[in-house]
């Protein structure tokens, strides 16, 4: 059997720091994607929410239209049936 020996590397203050600085870099990149990730995710759940709000400012836009429709009908009726009233006395007052 042939021995093997083991090297080993005495660690200095700068070894020590370029790991630590290693893995902040690393920590670094790690939180960079993780807040994208979280402000996309927001961002597009806004845009969902923005988006039903918008369809619901425009059902009810749409809504009030009709009913503003509905109401003039309504005034245009009550109009017509009181010219009519007025037509018919007339013509029993000239008849």
């Amino acid at each position: 059997m042939s021995e093997e020996k083991i090297i080993k590397k005495e660690m200095t203050l700068d070894d020590l720091a370029l790991m630590v600085a290693k893995g902040f870099n690393d920590m670094d990149e790690k939180m960079d994607r993780r807040f994208k990730e979280v402000n996309e995710k927001i961002d597009k759940g806004f845009k969902e929410v923005y988006g039903k709000m918008d369809e619901g400012f425009r059902e009810a836009k749409v809504e009030r239209e009709n009913i503003e429709a509905n109401l003039n009908k309504k005034v245009d009726k009550i109009e017509y049936n009181t010219l009519t009233y007025r037509v018919e006395k007339l013509e029993k007052k000239f008849v």
